[in-house]
């Protein structure tokens, strides 16, 4: 995978691999590119649309790839013979009548304006943790407030209840007999 002069290592990357790739634009490619993370080294997959090439097989030469992720244009700039770059794999290859396919991001955005023309504004979404918690929290205080509530005209139903049986109670007591004075002359006067 080296590169030798005389038992001298000029590059990491077999030179001779990558100019016979022959990437031209229009291709659709898959990238392996080396990332490091603290120390370790992983794979890092880019696939997209290769819209240019640039400088062509000079030690310079740089190809352009595009993708769309989410809706929005990711495009990035790859050295041809860059170490960093594990594989590069043609997945399909198109006819293009340009060799720098610029027009591919009008071309996009056109077509997502004429997409957000037909979309209709809604306003669902989900809820967040926080926003679930605030909503249980606030029915939760909705409910004590109804159960005090609740206790309060139980309370004062059972007051109107006792007030209501007593005065039933008074009225079905027999009154207090009322003494009765006798005039001794009234009593004289009928014998």
């Amino acid at each position: 995978m080296n590169t030798h002069l005389a038992g001298i290592t000029i590059s990491s990357v077999n030179m001779e691999d990558r100019k016979q790739l022959d990437i031209r634009a229009g291709d659709v490619v898959r990238v392996h590119q080396k990332i490091q993370d603290k120390g370790k080294t992983r794979i890092q997959v880019f696939e997209g649309l290769v819209l240019l090439r640039k400088h062509g097989t000079e030690p310079g030469a740089t190809f352009t790839v595009r993708k769309v992720v989410d809706s929005i244009g990711v495009e990035k700039i790859f050295p041809l013979y860059s170490p960093l770059i594990d594989k590069i794999e043609i997945i399909r290859r198109s006819t293009v009548r340009r060799s720098k396919l610029y027009y591919i991001r009008e071309k996009v955005a056109r077509e997502i304006r004429r997409q957000m023309r037909r979309m209709h504004l809604m306003s669902v979404a989900s809820e967040s943790e926080i926003e679930t918690k605030a909503r249980a929290a606030e029915e939760a205080r909705i409910a004590e407030e109804a159960a005090a509530k609740k206790a309060e005209a139980e309370a004062a139903e059972k007051a109107a209840l006792e007030a209501a049986a007593k005065a039933a109670e008074e009225a079905a007591a027999p009154a207090p007999e009322a003494e009765v004075v006798v005039d001794a002359t009234s009593e004289e006067a009928k014998a």
